[in-house]
């Protein structure tokens, strides 16, 4: 029995051993294993953090701040560009408005040259047709003096015929009406 008691003792030996290492062994697990890799992981986690997850987590918010600082000249620039077309407009708007006042005072200068122009026509329309008045009364003038001059000499070769011929009243009324005639025509 005693050989019965003392096989019992292993056996609940190593019953109490199986039902300590049975938990980790049942899952398959090695409690040594398990803390070396543990201690491994943990080492390649630091270095991996360390040389790797840092400077790229650090290039990372580098290159989110050149983007933030991008995106915000884009919007000034944007903000610029608006403002130069506002200022381009405000300039188109002044450049009609000059123009508008130009085309004005144009239109206005030509009306005002216009009635110049027409008033120095009527000037010189009524020097020519005061020119030619003079010109008529002095053509008037010289045609009544020549038809005086005709007139006279016409008259003396009339009493020149009648003072030559002795004549009767009958005569000498045929002779004033042919001469009248002969003045007429």
């Amino acid at each position: 029995m005693n050989t019965v008691y003392a096989f019992s003792g292993e056996i609940e030996e190593s019953f109490e051993q199986s039902s300590e290492a049975g938990v980790a062994a049942s899952l398959g697990l090695n409690g040594q294993l398990f803390a070396f890799q543990l201690l491994n992981f943990a080492i390649v986690a630091a270095v991996v953090w360390y040389l790797i997850l840092k400077p790229l987590t650090k290039k990372l918010e580098e290159r989110k701040n050149l983007i933030d600082e991008s995106l915000d000249k884009a919007k000034q620039v944007d903000a610029n560009l608006q403002m130069a077309e506002q200022k381009f407009q405000e300039r188109i708007d002044e450049a009609k408005a000059e123009s508008s006042k130009i085309v004005e005072k144009a239109f206005g200068e030509g009306e005002k040259l216009t009635v110049e122009m027409k008033k120095r026509a009527q000037k010189e329309i009524e020097l020519v047709v005061d020119q030619a008045r003079r010109n008529i009364k002095i053509e008037k003038e010289e045609m009544v003096a020549d038809l005086k001059q005709e007139t006279v000499n016409l008259i003396i070769a009339a009493l020149e015929k009648i003072l030559s011929e002795k004549v009767d009243s009958k005569k000498d009324k045929d002779l004033i009406e042919e001469t009248i005639k002969s003045l007429r025509g």
